[in-house]
């Protein structure tokens, strides 16, 4: 790339995971009533803190519904199915859950705000603006308070200490701790499961039908993908099929799909350490590149869309559609491409899988996956507690759980014994009635565990805690089922099958590490990064992100290639005549002054 800029000092570490959270989901926030109990806890009668017994310690303690308002859900109302049981049974509380996904957005946010209450357990989908400002009105308990974590959190404080230490020294001034963030690990290598957490994946029934075409690039996905739509013009239910579908509400200052291409090239959006977020960095490199550098990703992502549109491949319903909707079109087969492989499997049902159809990483040769590796100080998404919960010690102790190894299991797959199991080696298995629930199938829950269907019964706080694929103490393999040995020796299905024969590899995960396709960030602490940019900076950014947002979808959705340079053109010259070199300028000061001083 002839304007990568190249530093004398380590490479960068993102360690913000795609801020993905629009997904398909039931229910109004705004119908949904603070239940929360009035009644102070007797933490007299737990046995041992954050360690709930469904075997009669829940019974000794009076029943709680603690309000969780979550960013990230995709669900509103109380939380249903084997879930529910479980921590009914554990620790004997409720969870009544507001989603601002679902409604009211960021408009959700800001009255609850002004209202002075967050509830009890709040999840914030990023360490940034939100979270700070929630510190700042004084609408998050600090832990410290009567030592409700050393009490309540041991297993907080023993599995993701450096996690908290890093919450305290950036948000609490060195002494308070307003929360803990997600997704916390520890180790070298990838961080992710069997998948990666971006594709490309395509449908490997017809790839295969087609011969298994050789993709050097990423425009040579386009032929493949009209080949693919020659083969099937028609979804399972008979709608128009389509080579790719995309989606706006995922939108910030830029076209969010668009930068994912850059993610497929061992770069990542700067965003998370330097506020501004207008730099795609290389994570294992000394380069980086403004988002509208002429021969960058972002613009590469662009054309691609636009030239898939030429083509007639590209969704006409992009523009205007949301995620749970594209989603519904994956299920029902009317898509080929897909940038992430969580969002493809969602036509990996059992029964496809079974009939031979299904999507599979078909990668190209000159890629190089992006894996945000293990990160000790966890990522962006945060766990906190409302300063006016009722119950802190209650919630403090169902948090804690979460961080342990027994909840990182049956907060994940349900209660042991349903769909998965200990052998008498002690290592993990898949039950024949997991077989058919994981990871997220409309398949009927007994009575017994909570009833209902285990998709429905799943957490739907929708955060994490532990990073997945870090290893059981005990059985000394992964959290992640998908990576257990048993699991990968269990008979395949015809697409797995086929895969591994033609990939050479059991999983995606271990191709790209054989192939040497893969960027691997590594942890760095930037808790010495300013909170937020200046305020010129900030209206900067925003008049800047509107022009980027406005013209990059009339670009993909351009007539021909003279109307698409013409308006690149015009979006590059409204950027700068906004201040876009400035902003670049402050992004790379503040990532040379942070990240790199910290490596």
């Amino acid at each position: 790339m002839n304007r990568r800029k190249q530093w004398s000092v380590f490479t960068i570490l993102i360690s913000i995971m795609l801020v993905f959270t629009a997904c398909s989901g039931g229910g109004s926030a705004n119908n949904v009533k603070n239940t929360t109990e009035t009644k102070p806890s007797d933490s007299s009668s737990s046995a041992e803190p954050g360690k709930g017994d469904a075997n009669g310690e829940s019974a000794a303690k009076e029943e709680i519904t603690i309000t969780v308002f979550s960013m990230l859900a995709n669900y509103a109302g109380e939380q249903p199915g084997w879930f529910a049981k479980l921590i009914k049974d554990k620790f004997n509380i409720k969870l009544n859950i507001i989603a601002s996904n679902l409604a009211g957005g960021q408009q959700k946010i800001a009255t609850m705000m002004a209202a002075g209450d967050l509830g009890d357990l709040v999840v914030f989908g990023s360490n940034g603006d939100d979270y700070q400002d929630a510190i700042k009105a004084g609408l998050l308990l600090d832990w410290n308070q009567n030592g409700l974590l050393e009490k309540y959190g041991p297993d907080i404080l023993k599995n993701a200490g450096q996690a908290i230490d890093a919450n305290k020294q950036q948000f609490g001034g060195g002494t308070a701790i307003y929360g803990i963030g997600h997704d916390v690990g520890s180790g070298e290598g990838p961080s992710e499961g069997a998948e990666m957490v971006f594709g490309p994946n395509l449908r490997w029934d017809l790839y295969q039908k087609l011969g298994s075409p050789e993709i050097n690039t990423l425009s040579d996905y386009l032929n493949v993908l009209k080949q693919m739509k020659e083969l099937e013009p028609k979804s399972d239910s008979g709608r128009p099929t389509y080579g790719i579908s995309l989606w706006s509400d995922w939108d910030g200052n830029y076209m969010t799909l668009a930068k994912v291409i850059s993610q497929m090239n061992g770069y990542q959006e700067g965003d998370g350490f330097n506020p501004a977020g207008l730099t795609l960095v290389s994570v294992n490199t000394k380069e980086w590149q403004g988002i509208l550098d002429d021969d960058g990703y972002y613009l590469e992502g662009l054309k691609f869309y636009f030239d898939a549109n030429q083509m007639g491949l590209l969704d006409p319903d992009s523009l205007t559609q949301k995620f749970s909707d594209v989603s519904n079109k994956f299920k029902d087969g009317q898509v080929f491409f897909s940038q992430f492989p969580w969002l493809s499997n969602a036509y990996n049902t059992p029964e496809n899988t079974a009939a031979g159809k299904g999507f599979a990483l078909i990668p190209f040769q000159q890629e190089k996956i992006v894996s945000y590796g293990m990160n000790p100080y966890g990522g962006n998404r945060v766990w906190a507690i409302g300063s006016k919960a009722k119950d802190p010690e209650r919630i403090m102790e169902f948090l804690n759980w979460l961080y342990t190894p027994d909840g990182m299991m049956e907060a994940s797959y349900g209660p042991k014994g349903l769909a998965w199991d200990i052998d008498g080696s002690g290592k993990p298995i898949v039950t024949d009635y997991g077989y058919k629930a994981l990871p997220a199938n409309t398949e009927p829950v007994p009575e017994e565990f909570g009833g209902g269907t285990f998709k429905d019964g799943m957490n739907q706080i929708n955060n994490t805690t532990l990073k997945n694929s870090m290893i059981h103490p005990d059985t000394k393999e992964p959290y992640d089922y998908n990576l257990w040995t048993s699991v990968l020796n269990h008979d395949p299905d015809p697409v797995t099958k086929s895969w591994r024969e033609a990939m050479g590899a059991m999983t995606p995960r271990e191709y790209f590490v054989k192939n040497d396709l893969i960027a691997v960030h590594q942890p760095v602490f930037t808790g010495d990064a300013p909170a937020t940019p200046p305020a010129d900076i900030q209206q900067k950014l925003s008049e800047i992100g509107k022009v980027i947002k406005e013209y990059s979808w009339k670009m993909v959705f351009a007539k021909n290639e003279e109307e698409y340079n013409k308006l690149k053109n015009q979006m590059v010259d409204k950027a700068k005549g906004l201040g876009y070199d400035e902003v670049i300028k402050y992004d790379v000061e503040i990532t040379e002054k942070t990240v790199f001083a910290n490596r």
